[in-house]
């Protein structure tokens, strides 16, 4: 027993007397401990400490009432009667706090972490973040997209597609592993690292990530709306006359209808749209939504460096043409992160952006249509009111800014004063949870499965190879054992080292050497769009798999006859023949002499009396195996480098005869190779 109620209970609240004796009050109870009271009428009732007051003459816990389970019903009901004064506290057991606050639910929830204090794992009801709408709300360096991480990770366990709208460039890490798991982590929070099918998309200009290409045909009133600032009345006058009659409107058309006009007015508006076309961000071979939107996948559209205005445009264009389609059912229901929502749908005393009016809409009518909507901010009092107040899940980490804490007050259900006062006391790590009960819950967010991105970059830090991963080796540490380098363009298998010796036999006795390979990246272009290549410049081919580290070359046509190509074409139809099946399909007179040829050169493989076609060479489009790896730059310390052993200009010249290139970016692929201890060990001696 902790103690017994004391002077004034009322049916949310009571005081009781700590009875510590000689220990220390915390080691009876602390704040927001979870108690229970028995009630004469209603059975035991869970409540929770809320406040601790210690005087010379008295150790006093204030305390609000959660509620009882209805045993008829089964349903969790608050008191009608206070209880008893004089009436016993004991601790709560984590059966009966599970029974009344119904924290667990893996089928349909979202793990996000344990309750405070308490090894219970608390589940967001995914139904309810989807539908409703989710706010996470701090200050800068919190948390918000940590935790937000957590989320997205249990939300792609479910296999609902994601699309976020990523301002600084934080959750690519969605796609790796978080090799800073620890094992214990492991054990108190039931996980494992993994990893999930990631896709980026941004500045078309920047050939890390996919390039981000809107469609070019717009309405009249999207032309309108997406041109930064406010055109007068005499340059919209001359806007509608130069778009009317227009079948299609097209930055190309507009422009060309602009400079029919006679107005001098019309240049300033001329200037804006060339501005806009040649950011290449609106094309006539435009991303397909239905490609951003599949059942796993999460979409990222990275706006770094783009300017406040165009990151605006963007979300307008991408959200009303994904809401438009997801209220016909033409794309699937998905989840919508929006970060730093204060920028794209501010309070309108700030202001109106061009993405503020759909995302009201969205927030208000998304749910309709299956379009759950996140909005992250560390200054919520900046986010439009209507928008937060739609949001009847919140997660919110500490925050100190006295007019973001009343903005949260003012639109959060369930803040108890007390509750008001700790959010400015969080730890990293722990937040205010609301929505999942009638009662904010304070809860130990998770670790991590992915890799979290949201941390400033360190320029010093050199990557660990596994085995140091655990360690705390600086660069200048690493460097007595390799040689220094520079940071470098590197291209990383998805594939970990640990994951690769573990599939080798007798892992124990292997170790992986790290093998650096000189590159292109070429960026291609054909009648479907863009693409990219990955050359490998040590051996003259294309990369088709760099976990397995599979090449093959390009064929070479000019060393081959007419015929021979024609014979070529035709064995790459059939895959698998004889040569009585090819001489039905061939016109070639030579045909014995031209198949050899194809076999010497390593088109062809004969087997008995069959001939297929060998995996030496590409004689599909090469579409097909498009790499659309991520280029990063590190310093990374690797057992031996290859050298280069061809020309660059004569690389694509070869490549030219297949494809359109576009652009090319230097790099270099890191290849893992599993090889015994013996072997390394004899090379050091040697």
């Amino acid at each position: 027993m902790l103690g017994r109620i004391i002077g004034k209970a009322t049916t949310n609240g009571f005081s009781f007397e700590i009875k510590s004796g000689e220990k220390p009050v915390e080691e009876v109870v602390k704040k927001f401990d979870y108690i229970k009271v028995m009630h004469k009428v209603y059975g035991f009732v869970l409540c929770q400490v809320i406040e601790i007051e210690v005087t010379s003459e008295s150790k006093i816990a204030k305390c609000t009432v959660i509620g009882f389970k209805d045993k008829k019903t089964s349903k969790i009901k608050k008191l009608k009667i206070p209880f008893d004064i004089g009436s016993e506290i004991f601790i709560a057991e984590d059966e009966l706090i599970k029974e009344i606050i119904a924290l667990e639910d893996s089928t349909n929830g979202a793990y996000i972490g344990n309750l405070e204090g308490k090894n219970i794992p608390v589940y967001l009801d995914l139904q309810k973040v989807l539908t409703k709408h989710l706010a996470v709300l701090a200050k800068s360096g919190a948390g918000k997209s940590y935790t937000v991480g957590v989320l997205l990770e249990e939300i792609l366990e479910k296999k609902i597609p994601i699309l976020i709208i990523d301002t600084h460039g934080e959750y690519s890490g969605l796609s790796k592993e978080n090799n800073y798991l620890t094992d214990e982590q492991e054990a108190i929070f039931n996980i494992k690292k993994t990893k999930y099918l990631v896709k980026e998309y941004g500045d078309p200009n920047n050939y890390k990530m996919l390039p981000l290409r809107l469609p070019n045909n717009l309405s009249q009133q999207e032309l309108v709306h997406i041109i930064p600032g406010k055109l007068n009345n005499t340059q919209l006058g001359l806007l509608y006359s130069s778009i009317r009659g227009l079948k299609e409107i097209t930055f190309e058309n507009v422009i060309l209808g602009l400079e029919q006009e006679e107005s001098n007015a019309k240049w300033s508006i001329i200037n804006i749209i060339e501005h806009i076309r040649s950011l290449n961000i609106f094309s006539t071979n435009p991303v397909q939504y239905n490609e951003l939107l599949k059942p796993g996948l999460a979409s990222i559209i990275n706006l770094k460096g783009f300017s406040p205005e165009i990151q605006q445009m963007i979300v307008y264009k991408l959200a009303k043409d994904l809401f438009e389609l997801r209220k016909v059912n033409k794309i699937p229901p998905f989840f919508l992160v929006i970060e730093e929502a204060h920028n794209y749908c501010p309070e309108r005393s700030y202001g109106e952006t061009t993405s503020s009016k759909i995302l009201r809409t969205i927030a208000s009518e998304g749910r309709k249509f299956g379009l759950g909507l996140a909005v992250i901010s560390q200054r919520p009092a900046r986010i439009d009111k209507s928008v937060l107040s739609q949001c009847t899940t919140q997660i919110i980490l500490k925050m100190t800014n006295p007019n973001d804490l009343k903005a949260v007050i003012n639109s959060v259900e369930g803040i108890t004063n007390e509750s008001y006062q700790e959010i400015q006391n969080l730890s990293i790590g722990t937040a205010l949870v609301t929505g999942v009960t009638d009662t904010p819950l304070f809860i130990n967010v998770r670790p991590r499965k992915t890799m979290h991105g949201g941390h400033a970059v360190n320029m010093l830090e050199i990557e660990r190879s596994e085995e140091n991963q655990s360690g705390e080796k600086s660069f200048v540490d690493v460097n007595k054992d390799f040689e220094e380098q520079e940071l470098l363009p590197i291209i990383t298998p998805t594939i970990s080292e640990k994951d690769l010796l573990l599939m080798s036999d007798e892992p124990d006795n292997k170790v992986i050497r790290r093998i650096l390979v000189p590159a292109y990246q070429f960026v291609c272009k054909d009648k479907e769009g863009e693409f990219k290549l990955l050359f490998d410049m040590n051996n003259n081919s294309l990369v088709i798999d760099i976990d397995d580290y599979k090449t093959a070359k390009l064929p070479e046509f000019n060393k081959l006859s007419k015929p021979q190509i024609k014979l070529l074409q035709t064995a790459y139809k059939l895959k698998v023949f004889d040569q009585e099946t090819i001489m039905g399909k061939s016109a070639n007179n030579e045909l014995d002499d031209d198949l050899q040829v194809l076999v010497d050169l390593g088109y062809l493989i004969l087997e008995g009396e069959n001939y297929s076609i060998t995996n030496n060479y590409v004689l599909s489009r090469l579409r097909k195996i498009a790499n659309f790896s991520m280029i990063d730059y590190k310093k990374i310390d690797f057992s031996e480098k290859l050298i280069t052993n061809f020309e660059l200009d004569k690389v694509k010249e070869q490549l030219s005869s297949f494809t359109t290139i576009l652009d090319q970016q230097e790099c270099n692929i890191l290849k893992y190779e599993v090889v015994d201890k013996e072997e390394v060990k004899l090379a050091d001696e040697n």
